[in-house]
This record gives C-alpha cells, structure tokens and sequence, in this order.
C-alpha cells in the first residue's frame, strides 16, 4: 500500500518538474503577468503555471482513484471521474482567462456548473451544516459556499509564494486532522496529494517569483480545497473545516465586505486585502507568506483539538487570524525590502 509519505514526495517532485517546464514554454509563448496599477509585482512574469500542479494532481487522483498502487483511497471510479473532469474544465477555461481573457459572469456560471455538477454525481457523507438545514437547503449552501471559496481562494494569490502556503498548509491539516480522528476517508490521502502539488509549485513561486499560479491554478486548486473542506464538514469534523482556511476566509471576506459598503465593483481586482496593504507598505514577499505560515501552524493545531472542544477552537483559531490581520494592518513603512 502506498504511504502519505510517498504520495506527498511523488506529487512534489511531478508539480516541481512540470512546472520548471512551464518556464520558458509560458515565456516563448508570451503568456506574461504584466505589471499595472493593481498588481504586486514590478517585471513581467510568466503566469499560467498552476497546469503544473494540477496537471500533478489529477494524475495522482487516477493513481490513487483507480487503486492500482493499493493506496486504500475509497473513491469510486464515477466520483474520480466526476472530479478529475470538473478540475480539468476550470483549468482549461482558467488558463485561455489567463490568455485571452473571458467575462466574470461566464467564470462565475462555469464555476457554479462545475460544483453542482459534482454534488450531483459524488454524495457527501452527511449534511454540511450538520442538519440546521433541510437537504436541499444545506445542498444549496453548500454549493454557494464551494463557489465563494473558489472566488477567495482565487482573490488571495495575490503575492509570491500566499497561494502555495496556503496550499501545503489545507492539504496537510486535512491529512493530520482525519488520521488522528481515527476516520476512514479519501479526504486525508487527496490531501496529502494537494499538499505535495502545492509545495512543488512553492519552489518557484518562492519571492522572487519565476512563475505564477495564473487563475489556471488558483481556480482549480480552490475547487479541490473547497471539496475536501466540504468533505470534512460532512464527516462531523466542521469545525476543523473552518479552522484550516481561516485566514483565507477571513482578509477575504472582510474585505470584500468593506468594497461592496463603498459600493466598488467587488468582482475587479484591486490592493486593498490585509496582506496586499502590508506589501504597500515595504513588507516583503517573503515576510508576508511566512507570516501566513507561521499563522498556519497554530491554525493546523487548532484544527486538531477542535475535534474535542470546536468552539473553543474557533475562538482561539479567530484570534490568530485577528493578529495576523493586525500585524499586517499595522505594519509600520518600511525601507530596504522589496516584493518578488
């Protein structure tokens, strides 16, 4: 039986390849993150990059899926099917948006379709909300809820290396908190598999970014997270669902929430999220996504004990995302640094 460990190895060394590939084929081809008034970068950089990771990750989930290395994993051939095709159509759409450029209502009804697709063909274990809902009302949230993290997740990579952190950080807190809770489940095995993708892009990511996620990435990997969150919500574990994306959710929504106050267009990009504020400021790349990670240790820690003491949890996990939004609120100017 294949081990976490060398699902997690495999998925880092495949994501690392295929993206060091991606380099110079993005840069011969002109697919180039160009500097504006929005952005957090001052060169070109080539985007799209994400086709690596996912490109690793669907791969793994037919390996995994199909059983053929004994790994244990309990997906069924239609579930694996089901997912491996809604990935792949974000990613192809995601990427010609990195290219060409499409509508934000036709991302926003592909995306829907995709996740209700997916609801349709792989149940989950029980209800999301843990039966406060009927089954079509807790569906339905569900569904909203999927979208808007894919949306977030998308929102959040917006500095060298946030998205890979954030990444490495779900994909291996989904693994530790199933494996201690004693569950069977595929959540823990996909997460290990997400993980080491996500780490292998981190590699050249990293500030000074050589390549970016590109919505190619952003978009499909927040459609996998959100599932194994929802998955993990289904399974009784909620709390530890949203402990693990906390600081996501929350710079996330909070300001999106202060745009849509203002009346702004909350659908176009711009540099007012927690962490873009303390990049303006001269907070370096690097500083800002370790900052992330740090947070995400506690969180990942949290996550653990949640499944004994879930408000408890929450509380605690709300008050490591409240320092770190005010670190990064409050960071004072800086000299001497500068983003990748």
């Amino acid at each position: 039986m294949i081990t976490p460990a060398a699902i997690f190895f495999v998925a880092m060394g495949t994501s690392a390849i295929l993206t060091k590939w991606l380099i110079p084929h993005l840069n011969r081809f002109n697919v180039m993150d160009v500097p504006n008034a929005r952005s957090n970068h001052d060169t070109p950089v080539p985007r799209g990059g994400g086709i690596g990771p996912i490109t690793a990750i669907v791969l793994g989930l037919i390996v995994l899926g199909t059983g053929v290395v004994g790994s244990g994993v309990s997906m069924v051939l239609k579930d694996l099917a089901a997912l491996c095709a809604a990935v792949i159509i974000l990613a192809g759409m995601s990427f010609y948006d990195d290219i060409r450029g499409i509508s934000p209502a036709l991302r926003l009804a592909v995306q829907f379709a995709a996740a209700a697709f997916v609801l349709a063909i792989v149940p989950f274990q029980g209800p999301i909300f843990q039966g406060l809902f009927p089954s079509w009302l807790d569906t339905l949230a569900a569904l909203i809820l999927w979208v808007w993290f894919v949306n977030l997740f998308n929102f959040m990579d917006g500095v060298d290396g946030i998205a890979g952190v954030e990444t490495l950080a779900i994909g291996l807190g989904l693994f530790i908190v199933v494996a201690m809770s004693g569950r069977t489940s595929s959540v823990g095995h996909v997460g290990v598999l997400v993980a080491g993708s996500g780490l292998g892009f981190l590699f050249y990511n990293w500030a000074p970014a050589k390549i970016f996620l590109g919505d190619a990435g952003s978009v499909p990997l927040g459609f996998l997270l959100g599932w194994l969150l929802l998955e993990l919500a289904a399974s009784g574990l909620w709390a530890a669902a949203l402990i693990l994306p906390l600081y996501f959710l929350t710079d996330s929504t909070l300001t999106l929430y202060r745009r849509a106050l203002r009346g702004d267009a909350v659908w176009r990009a711009h540099k007012e999220h927690f962490y873009q504020q303390a990049v303006a400021k001269g907070m370096s790349h690097a500083r800002v996504s370790s900052s992330v990670a740090v947070a995400n240790i506690f969180l990942i820690g949290l996550a653990i004990t949640s499944a004994y003491a879930p408000i408890s949890g929450l509380i605690a996990g709300g008050a490591v995302v409240f320092v770190l939004l005010l670190y990064f609120k409050q960071s004072p100017r800086q000299t001497g640094e500068s983003g990748g």
